[in-house]
């Protein structure tokens, strides 16, 4: 039966102190384990884990792998209103008709306009972003910014209108007919009762 007064610890959870410096038959005499000098045999000497004595550590000569937020950038292609001035007078500039014409190359999820240098004269242009400078630059000299809607991604969970509503609340159904009749009946009946124990 165990007791507090023949508690004991497990086996092997407490073991004695290995005891430094006492002579050099014990076999932890002079260094004390320590070894002849350099930085571990100072007092106070202790490395960080993973210190390799000032070499490149592993940890960051080893090549990095996983998630990473570089994967999911979303590259625009830009384009200036002094590139767009070549264009004739109510031409239909998109990211269609840029790259035909070689002003945008490579891969890019959408055209932004930006401000920088004149319009001579008014273009329809459609884009996926411009900014205020260009937008009113376009509109001074006759011209049209319309912007496209923004595709989902791949991926990507899109919203659709239902989705997008509140829920509907429903008005809560009022009790038919019958239902009123019977409850009332119910509770003439509780009455009689009451007023019949009360007068015995």
């Amino acid at each position: 039966m165990i007791r507090l007064h023949n508690l004991n610890p497990r086996p092997g959870a407490k073991h004695r102190v290995k005891r430094l410096g006492s002579g050099e038959s014990s076999g932890h005499g002079k260094t004390s384990g320590k070894g002849h000098k350099g930085q571990k045999a100072r007092s106070g000497g202790s490395i960080r884990l993973g210190f390799e004595g000032g070499q490149m550590p592993l940890i960051r000569r080893l090549p990095k792998r996983g998630f990473n937020n570089a994967a999911f950038k979303r590259r625009i292609a830009v384009i200036n209103l002094d590139d767009l001035s070549d264009f004739n007078a109510g031409t239909v500039v998109n990211e269609e008709m840029l790259r035909k014409s070689n002003y945008i190359r490579g891969h890019f999820e959408g055209l932004k306009i930006l401000g920088r240098g004149e319009l001579k004269h008014g273009l329809t242009i459609e884009a996926d972003g411009v900014s205020q400078s260009a937008r009113e630059k376009i509109e001074k000299v006759g011209g049209t910014v319309t912007l496209r809607e923004r595709k989902a991604r791949s991926g990507m969970r899109v919203e659709t209108e239902a989705q997008s509503e509140p829920n509907e609340v429903k008005p809560l159904k009022k009790p038919s007919a019958k239902k009123a009749t019977k409850s009332k009946k119910v509770a003439a009946t509780k009455k009689t009762k009451r007023k019949a124990s009360t007068s015995k």
